[in-house]
């Protein structure tokens, strides 16, 4: 396969996947605030609620702040610490910024691993989440987020080392 043709296959994943993670924040998040909305009408007005409310809205929360995390290491806007990369030449603050980066890949990978050992228990034991639910079904975002976001480091760590990923500037 020729350089042009995988570039733009991997493009087309790329893509793909980026609308799938902006639709999955867009739909988990607009969900959110429809049953905190509708819970606190509920309590508020009738002093009912959906039993499953509190426990979903928990679950929502999780999916969030993963595919959250995950949209900002795939973009490289998550959290970093370079205090001391602001007097390294260019060079070498590509070189400490994948370094960094293959850090953040082992220990993505590291939760992700546990993660699955989690979600596998969790399987194995047969709980359930929001009534009958197999809890590993609504969990197994934790592995996979984690495991994503290992990859896309090591890919932010190789584009730094070709020169082809900005490092960002660090204000003095």
């Amino acid at each position: 396969m020729s350089d042009a043709t995988q570039h733009r296959w991997w493009g087309r994943i790329d893509r793909a996947g980026r609308s799938l993670e902006t639709w999955l924040i867009v739909v988990i998040l607009g969900g959110l605030i429809l049953l905190g909305a509708a819970q606190i009408v509920l309590r508020n007005f009738f002093s009912i609620g959906f039993p499953w409310g509190d426990g979903l809205a928990r679950l929502a929360v999780l999916w969030l702040g993963l595919l959250g995390a995950l949209a900002a290491s795939r973009d490289g806007r998550h959290i970093t610490m370079g205090a001391l990369a602001r007097w390294l030449p260019p060079r070498l603050r590509a070189v400490a910024a994948a370094c960094a980066d293959v850090f953040g890949a082992a220990v993505s990978a590291t939760i992700a691993w546990y993660a699955w050992v989690f979600v596998s228990d969790s399987r194995e034991f047969g709980d359930t989440l929001l009534g009958d639910i197999p809890a590993w079904w609504l969990q197994a975002i934790m592995p996979v987020a984690f495991a994503l976001m290992a990859w896309q480091f090591l890919v932010q760590a190789a584009k730094r080392l070709r020169g082809g990923a900005p490092v960002a500037q660090v204000p003095l």
